[in-house]
């Protein structure tokens, strides 16, 4: 049986994001700074979201894929930047730190199959990427002229919020950031960068299977919500800030961008 192009790309690019999670694997117990990974990861998924968009595709239209690749190009540049930034000149991430302290004798394994699970988050990601390109139809649609301005839309927001907070760590080292995006939002960081894959899901939208690229946004709404972003994250602010981050939860919003809410008197 002969598979098909679309096939043996997505084939492909899972080999390669479960190969660049493997080296996130040695790089982490080679350096011991887990902030490396998230570097590593973003890298994993711009570089197989730039092949997704670039690879074969039968059909599709080429000025979509320059563009949608382009979009990820720079969402993977800024973010792993920021990330790799932050990686080099601060401590280790608390995340990762509290879940090597829970697993002290098999951590090197336990590493490499916790990664080799986000490589499989990665691939849900490329995937969505993948389904974005192949539309035939001439560009831009009004499908994707609504997905690019919420990517767009998106690319602007985070940049802003880790501009702000990396702003407010300067001058407020160990208090709690309520200002800008973070007075509406606790997490708009998080926030705009589930808003992204919510806007390759609408590029997708048109396509028979392009309810898979769905699958991006929600996963990224579960892990950023529910299990790696906000809970081990806010179990650390709380440890660390007390009862100024009890106050900063009581009025702001975890995640959507939200009004205030005014403080009981």
């Amino acid at each position: 049986m002969q598979l098909s192009t679309n096939t043996l790309v997505l084939i492909g690019l899972a080999i390669g994001v479960s190969v660049v999670m493997m080296c996130a694997t040695v790089v982490q117990l080679v350096t011991k700074k887990s902030g490396w990974i998230d570097t590593i990861w973003t890298a994993a998924v711009g570089l197989g979201g730039i092949a997704a968009a670039l690879l074969p595709a039968d059909g599709a239209n080429e000025t979509r894929r320059l563009v949608v690749a382009g979009l990820v190009a720079v969402w993977a540049l800024r973010l792993g930047v920021h990330i790799a930034q932050r990686t080099h000149s601060g401590e280790d991430d608390p995340r990762y730190a509290a879940i090597k302290r829970d697993h002290p004798r098999d951590w090197p394994w336990y590493l490499f199959w916790m990664l080799q699970m986000q490589a499989l988050c990665a691939y849900v990601l490329v995937v969505a990427v993948r389904f974005a390109v192949l539309n035939p139809a001439p560009f831009p649609s009004a499908t994707d002229i609504m997905g690019v301005a919420v990517v767009l839309i998106a690319l602007i927001g985070e940049a802003v919020a880790d501009a702000q907070l990396r702003t407010f760590g300067k001058t407020h080292k160990g208090g709690v950031a309520d200002i800008g995006l973070w007075r509406w939002s606790r997490h708009p960081n998080y926030f705009f960068e589930w808003l992204g894959w919510v806007g390759w899901a609408i590029v997708a939208w048109h396509l028979p299977w392009g309810l898979v690229a769905c699958l991006a946004p929600l996963q990224m709404y579960w892990l950023l919500v529910h299990i790696s972003g906000i809970p081990p994250l806010e179990t650390h602010m709380l440890h660390t800030r007390g009862d100024a981050f009890r106050a900063y939860q009581a009025r702001t919003s975890a995640f959507f961008p939200l009004p205030p809410k005014k403080e009981k008197l």
